[in-house]
């Protein structure tokens, strides 16, 4: 392992401003003095168990790979440093935290080594950050990463949605909608994932609450290729049909209730229920029928 001199805090101590022109060499002039970077070997570096991205796309894998041959790795990975006893000594081995496209390209490159920089006891929260903000600031990652990576934070981290916002550099609006995507049935998400329909057309299914309803529409994508806002539409409609078929759903007891009383009265009759309390519609359509309706009721 090579120690080079520091780089800035934070996401900035990515993003050397020029680049190396050799892959096991970092210019010391590209660096500060606030972190040292190392040449680490490859082969001594484990996956993040964190990370967010579970797809790699092999034609941008290869594409980086064959610039990291040319130019080098621009940017130094994060790791933490593993220390593990064995009977001949201390076993040092790292695991990622920022860095796995750079990783698994420069394995595909044929490279030993790779710049990093060694995080010592980084807790799981900040390496689930560090994975999340470096792929959302580079757009690494899609819709549905991106949502199961905030949901974690959210549940397994405790973190708001606000404070999500603020350490990503987006609304708190956009990671609540971002997140409720993992309600959509799996399918559905699954085609968000490898770009079969876009974010959004996640989000205008999203305005059906009923799964069944949601699977046919997105069917109907597929089948027609609709737009975003003809789904926005379609859907809008979806929901008008299946509220008015709901509201004119009656139950067999509200039936025979509303068929005994139509016999008694000799007029239509509804009966609009809401839990046990509700109201009775008679309907009249002159003061002869009004008044022979209420003799009815009254003599009864």
């Amino acid at each position: 392992m090579t120690k080079f001199s520091g780089l800035g805090k934070g996401l900035e101590s990515l993003i050397p401003k020029t680049a190396p022109t050799k892959s096991e060499s970092v210019s010391q002039e590209n660096l500060k003095a606030k972190e040292s970077v190392f040449l680490i070997e490859v082969n001594k570096i484990r996956e993040n168990p964190l990370q967010p991205r579970r797809d790699f796309n092999e034609i941008e894998l290869k594409s980086l790979a064959d610039s990291i041959r040319e130019h080098g790795i621009l940017q130094p990975l994060i790791v933490t440093k593993i220390e593990e006893e064995i009977p001949s000594g201390i076993k040092v081995s790292y695991e990622l935290v920022a860095g796995e496209r750079r990783l698994k390209a420069a394995g595909m490159s044929g490279l030993n080594f790779v710049p990093a920089i060694i995080r010592q006891k980084t807790e799981d929260k900040e390496k689930l950050e560090l994975a999340l903000v470096e792929n959302i600031q580079r757009a690494d990652l899609n819709a549905i990463e991106k949502a199961r990576g905030y949901e974690r934070l959210t549940k397994e981290f405790g973190l708001t949605q606000k404070q999500i916002a603020e350490k990503v550099g987006q609304s708190r609006e956009l990671i609540a909608n971002t997140i409720r995507l993992l309600q959509l049935p799996i399918e559905i998400q699954k085609a968000i994932e490898i770009g079969k329909i876009s974010e959004g057309h996640g989000r205008a299914i999203l305005t059906l609450s009923d799964d069944n309803q949601r699977l046919a529409l997105f069917n109907e994508i597929l089948t027609k290729n609709f737009s975003v806002r003809a789904v926005e539409t379609l859907g809008r409609q979806i929901k008008g049909v299946s509220k008015r078929i709901k509201e004119n759903t009656v139950d067999p007891e509200t039936k025979v209730w509303e068929s005994r009383l139509e016999d008694f009265l000799g007029t239509r009759v509804k009966l609009a229920k809401s839990g046990n309390r509700g109201r009775i519609l008679i309907e009249f359509y002159s003061s002869e029928e009004l008044n022979a309706i209420l003799d009815k009721i009254l003599k009864f």
